[in-house]
């Protein structure tokens, strides 16, 4: 099998080709909870990223990742690893550059707290939560890094946001809104409200107010409820960015 046909074998999801196109030319990163390394193998046989580890925890997807890389012929250039989170990385690794794509953001966060010993080098983390981006936000936010780029997209009837950081200070407070409703919907993707955006958070605004109509006809009020208060908090910042 030539490069071509590898390339057109490893057609990408429209949410990892966008991970891909932030991994910095000539990079080497580490993709975490890998899966079938194909964000890896697609990354170095388009000629962006020079070597990659790919790194899972579960023995299935593991297996798929090192037989997907034996398959591209890119064993030399892609270590396969089994372990949890970020453990899979070695100092002599001099990775560049983080992926974590297709996981809730609390547990992506999870994965960068409990590994950030393992950070020191790293450049930028390209991150892909299914949920909770607000976790991923606060989470660099706590740990200095700055948020550089946004995208929101939406692939068979599904919505994901992809966040870019690098280190370095977050900027704050947000313009055009408050530093609370920056880090719930984004700093970036409130700016631009792109069509998919409105959508999203349009939907969680009407799904919200539906909850809370519930809550107060059962009787629920500020003083008794903190999920009503909680509610009732994110409607409004969502109300200032819509």
């Amino acid at each position: 099998m030539n490069c071509g046909e590898m390339m057109n074998e490893l057609k990408l999801s429209k949410r990892l080709e966008t991970v891909a196109s932030y991994i910095p030319e000539g990079a080497v990163f580490a993709d975490i909870g890998s899966d079938h390394a194909y964000l890896p193998c697609y990354s170095i046989l388009q000629g962006r990223a020079k070597g990659a580890i790919a790194g899972e925890i579960t023995e299935g997807p593991y297996e798929s990742a090192k037989s997907q890389v034996k398959k591209c012929d890119l064993i030399h250039s892609i270590s396969v690893r089994k372990g949890d989170g970020l453990s899979v990385l070695r100092e002599e690794d001099q990775i560049d550059c983080i992926t974590i794509a297709g996981m809730g953001g609390s547990l992506i966060s999870k994965i960068l707290e409990e590994g950030s010993a393992k950070l020191s080098g790293v450049k930028r983390l390209i991150l892909q939560p299914n949920i909770h981006a607000i976790s991923i936000r606060q989470w660099l936010v706590d740990n200095g890094w700055e948020l550089i780029a946004e995208e929101i997209i939406e692939e068979d009837h599904k919505i994901y946001e992809v966040l870019v950081a690098e280190k370095g200070e977050p900027k704050r407070p947000y313009v055009s809104y408050s530093f609370e409703a920056g880090l719930l919907l984004g700093p970036f993707l409130s700016e631009k409200r792109s069509e998919i955006f409105v959508k999203k958070w349009t939907g969680e605004l009407n799904h919200l107010k539906s909850i809370i109509q519930q809550l107060e006809q059962a009787g629920h009020t500020y003083e008794n409820s903190e999920k009503y208060q909680e509610m009732i908090k994110q409607m409004k910042l969502i109300e200032e960015v819509l």
